[in-house]
């Protein structure tokens, strides 16, 4: 038994693997944007799942308020750049796969850019208008767009199918009127609240790329860990959505 059939053994036990599913993660690559709460956690399963090239990015640097949730951090990495701290951290995990890493935000030309060479996208970001213009670009390039957020006790998951040119998008879900929401910043949360929605868009982007079918298309998906309970609601398709109406006309 070679080194990585051993290593992803478990995988390779699993119907959706029992072909070429290990090599299809092997060529995948997707784009995580936001290295915080959620983008660790997906990150860190994403590389030990053999993902074949993960893009990072985040302009942010660490500090000590992120370590709870944050769990690729060190105090020792308080600090530094959060993107290229993360990539060291993975790689040491599984070398096999290639981490890039970006430590400033990405303008609408290069965000536009890593969108198109990824087969996948993870929004992990903690503000509208990344959202807005990441949703945007995702429906430009026609790749599908998973998106999380978590603040206090609750998260909540969806994912927009982008490549399929079908259903509704964040757009559709959220507007200008809604901008006055809270972010996660300066926020409460339970760092392991933010942990379980990262795990979760991980195990989404996987199904992407494997063909696993998901009950969260188009959907939103909440989780309340107050009361340990999770609800799923549909989203309407915005007939005067600025990003999606034209493919539904």
């Amino acid at each position: 038994m070679s080194e990585s059939t051993l290593r992803y053994s478990r995988h390779l036990n699993l119907p959706a693997f029992a072909d070429d599913g290990q090599q299809r993660l092997a060529k995948a690559r997707v784009l995580i944007i936001g290295m915080g709460g959620l983008g660790n956690p997906a990150a860190l399963y994403l590389a030990s799942s053999g993902l074949g090239h993960i893009r990072i990015s985040d302009c942010d640097h660490i500090n000590a308020t992120n370590l709870p949730r944050q769990i690729l951090y060190r105090e020792a990495d308080i600090q530094q750049p959060k993107a290229s701290s993360a990539a060291a951290r993975l790689k040491e995990l599984n070398p096999d796969v290639q981490i890039e890493a970006h430590d400033e935000r990405l303008d609408s030309t290069t965000l536009g850019k890593y969108i198109g060479q990824a087969d996948v996208v993870l929004d992990c970001t903690d503000n509208f208008a990344s959202r807005w213009m990441i949703n945007e670009a995702c429906a430009n390039q026609r790749t599908a767009l998973i998106t999380g957020a978590a603040i206090r006790m609750e998260g909540q998951l969806t994912i927009f199918r982008h490549d399929l040119g079908t259903g509704p998008c964040f757009r559709c879900l959220y507007d200008e009127a809604d901008e006055n929401l809270n972010d996660c910043a300066g926020q409460g949360i339970l760092a392991p609240v933010a942990g379980s929605i990262g795990c979760m868009m991980a195990t989404e982007a996987i199904k992407i790329l494997l063909g696993i079918e998901s009950e969260l298309y188009g959907k939103l998906w909440f989780y309340d860990a107050n009361s340990s309970q999770t609800r799923l609601v549909g989203i309407p398709q915005n007939d005067d959505c600025p990003v999606c109406s034209a493919r539904h006309s």
